[in-house]
Order: C-alpha cells, then structure tokens, then sequence
C-alpha cells in the first residue's frame, strides 16, 4: 500500500510547488498602490460524508459567513457531490456548489449568484500520531456581475485550483481530549477576465478539533485570509473566527476504523 501511495503524495507536492511559480510568474502588477481592507469575520458550516457503501458516498455542505464579526452577510453556500473511494486512504469527488455573495451598495447588500462545479482528489492518512490530509481541488466558476449596483445577466468565468495541507496533533493522551490543528490552502485562478489575480487567496487556519460522537465532531479556531481582488492592487484581509461541525455517518455493513474520513475540513 506504501508504495501505491507515494507516487501520489509526490505528485501532491509538485502540484503545491508549481502553483507557487504560477503565482510569482504569472500574477499581473499594476502601477497603482497596493491597499488593504482589514475585515473581522464569523463563519459557521455544517459539513456531511455519507458513506453508503465501501466505494461510494455522498458530501453536502452548508456555509454562512458574516462580516464585521456578525453584523454584515457576506455569503451563503451550499454544496453537494458524489464521493468515491479509491482506496481507504485516497477518494475522489465531483459535485455542484451555489452561493449567495452580498456586495454593499448604498444603504443596502445586493445579492449576486455564483454557481460552480468542482473536481477534487484527497488522500487522508496518518504520520506516526499526526493526522495528515492533502487536497487537490478544481473549480469552474461563474460568477453573475454587477453594474452600477444592479445585477446583470452577465457572468465571469474563472477556472480556480486549490491545494490544502492540513494537520492535526495529538497533544493530550486522552483521545477524547481536542487534537490541535493547522491547515493551509492556496488558490490560484486562470480565465479570459483574469489579468492581475492569477493569485486568488490563501487561508491559514489554526485551532482545534474535538470529537463529540462516533458521527458527529467539530473544529473552532482563527482563520488569516489573505485575498487579492480583481483590480490587481486592492487585498482583503480577514481575521475569521472559524466554527465547522462534521456529520459523517458509515452505513456500510463492513464499517472498518479509519476508513470513513477520519479528518475532513470542509470550506466554501
């Protein structure tokens, strides 16, 4: 098994070192001063893997994130996929996500649509007492614009790719005590609209895990977003206090431990 897996782990790590080049490579400049808007944020989920037999299940995710802490909207999301399992440790899944952006205009938020497909390969595994995952995801977006605070028929398509490490540590002896966490994701897009945003954003996420029930457990830590937007010299960057429960029921008759994701951290 050992060696099934490894031409997969490196392949994983190239990627993530390719599309650190593409970003120094082929991310725009632009003559205009580089800005910061600093934002506080809340951001809850509920996230599902259905196992429905030893090869196939179901995702379904269900996303909200507030601005200014909780006082402003800035998305809701929902997802759903098929989830196939390669190999105890190696799945795949294709699925369809829509959300709701809310963009601020005077004395109000307009709400745009955004609906994607997405293609993903993950491989879940352990190193000694360290829970690893690595993630390969593939988005195509399109994006409903806005003119002139008015939403429009027209819609950006964007090709996104994203790749996630993430850990998690056992610091107390007791299993029922949290595990600490900490995860980093990059994404980069490509698309006829993309000029100076090759690089999208990346996330760094540091808290804990805890697990509640043999189904049911949840993660509660600080996310750094760091975001670049379209014009090229304009950041978001968002302290995001970040709350993610974990449903994974196992309805196959030969449920074996370990199999059925034993770490899932699910976003938008």
């Amino acid at each position: 098994m050992k060696n099934d897996i490894q031409p997969i782990l490196n392949g994983l790590k190239t990627t993530a070192v390719s599309l650190l080049f593409l970003i120094i490579s082929l991310n725009g400049t632009s003559q205009t001063a580089k800005t910061i808007r600093y934002q506080d944020q809340l951001w809850v989920s509920l996230n599902s893997t259905i196992k429905l037999s030893p090869k196939w299940g179901i995702i379904g995710d269900f996303h909200i994130r507030r601005n200014n802490f909780v006082a402003d909207p800035s998305f809701y999301f929902v997802r759903f996929g098929a989830d196939y399992w390669i190999n105890n440790q190696l799945s795949a899944v294709a699925g369809y996500g829509h959300m709701w952006v809310a963009t601020p205009v005077p004395d109000q938020f307009v709400y745009t649509n955004e609906n994607r497909i997405y293609e993903q390969l993950q491989y879940s595994g352990k190193l000694y007492k360290t829970g690893l995952l690595l993630r390969v995801r593939n988005e195509q977006r399109w994006q409903q614009k806005l003119k002139d605070g008015i939403k429009s028929t027209d819609q950006r398509f964007t090709n996104r790719v994203r790749y996630l490490t993430s850990l998690n540590f056992q610091i107390f002896k007791s299993p029922k005590l949290p595990r600490l966490m900490l995860a980093d994701e990059i994404m980069v897009q490509f698309g006829k609209e993309v000029v100076y945003n090759v690089f999208d954003q990346n996330r760094l996420t540091l808290g804990i895990q805890q697990k509640l029930t043999r189904t049911l457990s949840f993660d509660l830590g600080y996310m750094l977003v760091y975001q670049q937007r379209l014009n090229g010299y304009a950041y978001d960057e968002n302290n995001t206090l970040r709350l993610f429960f974990y449903w994974t029921p196992d309805f196959t008759k030969t449920r074996k431990p370990g199999i059925h994701h034993p770490h899932l951290p699910g976003d938008e």
